[in-house]
């Protein structure tokens, strides 16, 4: 009869440590309330600033959750964007930015730029911003549209994946000229627009 309390006090035993060890491996989170965050380049320039009313932070993926995220980008310690969205995703130590929903990009250089899209992805170690799903680029002349699109920021050109809508603004609606084709280049810089297509003539429509 000992032998048999023995077995069941060395059972007992065992599953509780086995129950530790589930909670010590569970991920701890913690949330932050108006967050700011300042992220530097290897050569200790600003990349940028990163700001939410409300995130979490999981310790274990060493990521950040943020709600309703403005961030700030930056050249030469100079603020070139601001991108705000509903959400957002800051992981892989900080070198991945990733936002979700109704993603707007203002240029504080040329303020009548902006680039809609709904999801946007960043590493800030290269260049490219890749922005995807219903992806609109307006200013006061111009209309272009695609479900795909890479801003490059080395050379400030924006190109736009098939399939591409491209319209003139008349400055009061969307009107008189209208291309498409599988790919368009705008440079900001130039603020000129640039068409190819490998398998189709690009197609242009003229309204009057």
């Amino acid at each position: 009869m000992n032998r048999f309390y023995k077995l069941i006090l060395l059972i007992s035993i065992i599953i509780v440590g086995c129950k530790t060890r589930e909670i010590n491996n569970n991920p701890i989170s913690q949330s932050i309330n108006s967050l700011y965050m300042n992220i530097f380049s290897n050569e200790g320039k600003k990349v940028l600033s990163i700001k939410s009313p409300y995130s979490k932070y999981d310790n274990k993926k060493n990521t950040f959750i943020l709600k309703e995220t403005t961030i700030n980008l930056y050249n030469d310690n100079k603020s070139e964007y601001i991108i705000t969205s509903d959400k957002s995703k800051l992981s892989n130590n900080n070198k991945l930015v990733e936002l979700n929903g109704n993603v707007l990009i203002k240029s504080l250089i040329k303020e009548e730029d902006k680039l809609y899209s709904n999801n946007f992805i960043w590493n800030i170690e290269k260049s490219e911003f890749y922005l995807i799903g219903n992806v609109k680029f307006k200013n006061h002349s111009i209309t272009l549209s695609s479900n795909k699109a890479i801003l490059n920021k080395t050379n400030n050109i924006i190109e736009f994946f098939n399939p591409v809508r491209y319209m003139v603004n008349d400055g009061i609606n969307q009107s008189g000229y209208e291309v498409k084709s599988e790919n368009a280049y705008y440079n900001i810089d130039t603020k000129s627009v640039s068409f190819k297509s490998k398998e189709q003539t690009v197609r242009s429509k003229i309204y009057f």
